[in-house]
């Protein structure tokens, strides 16, 4: 199998990041992580680009100059799929015109309920009961993209956001890797 290239954006822990590591150490997982790319220097997720020996650059600047410099290692490194995994950035069209259909994401909650920020806080708020985590394509609309999968968690009746944050983060790891195989119709 000729894997196919993979650049990872982080800005905290990496701790999707590990997971998508670990997957495509497997010989029969589509893809290998050639590049992770951060928007902070003291993203703790850029201590697995250094363990694993994957480059890794930081690029703490303007979200133009993010972009530019972004987009040119990508295209270096001839890069097909770019995960985000705990990006905390928002991506320009511009960006996303440049890769388009080829930018995928984790967010927590099952799109397209809760976009954007304080997931777990606003769906134990309203008294939900089912919550979760879901990988979808970016396009030009905060987390609209098409989904290509989604995994569920229930919500205990006195749930709290750390609690609710690790059972989702169980099912991410699991997600992330789902998806990318179904990329690939490997699953």
């Amino acid at each position: 199998m000729v894997k196919k290239r993979a650049c990872v954006f982080i800005s905290g822990a990496g701790t999707n990041l590990k997971s998508i590591i670990n997957y495509s150490r497997d010989y029969n997982f589509p893809i290998n992580i050639n590049l992770i790319i951060s928007n902070n220097k003291s993203a703790k997720g850029i201590y697995f680009a250094k363990k694993f020996s994957i480059p890794h650059k930081i690029i703490n600047q303007t979200r133009d100059q993010f972009e530019k410099i972004a987009i040119k290692e990508l295209r270096n490194r001839k890069i097909d799929l770019i995960c985000l995994a705990g990006f905390m950035k928002v991506l320009t069209k511009n960006f996303i015109r440049n890769f388009n259909g080829k930018i995928v994401n984790i967010h927590p909650s099952l799109l397209p309920k809760y976009k954007g920020l304080n997931t777990y806080k606003r769906a134990i708020e309203k008294g939900d009961k089912l919550f979760g985590c879901t990988v979808h394509y970016v396009n030009e609309k905060l987390d609209s993209g098409k989904i290509i999968i989604k995994k569920r968690v229930h919500i205990a009746n006195a749930e709290t956001v750390e609690k609710l944050k690790k059972k989702v983060q169980v099912e991410e790891y699991k997600a992330y890797a789902i998806a990318i195989r179904k990329i690939y119709n490997l699953n």
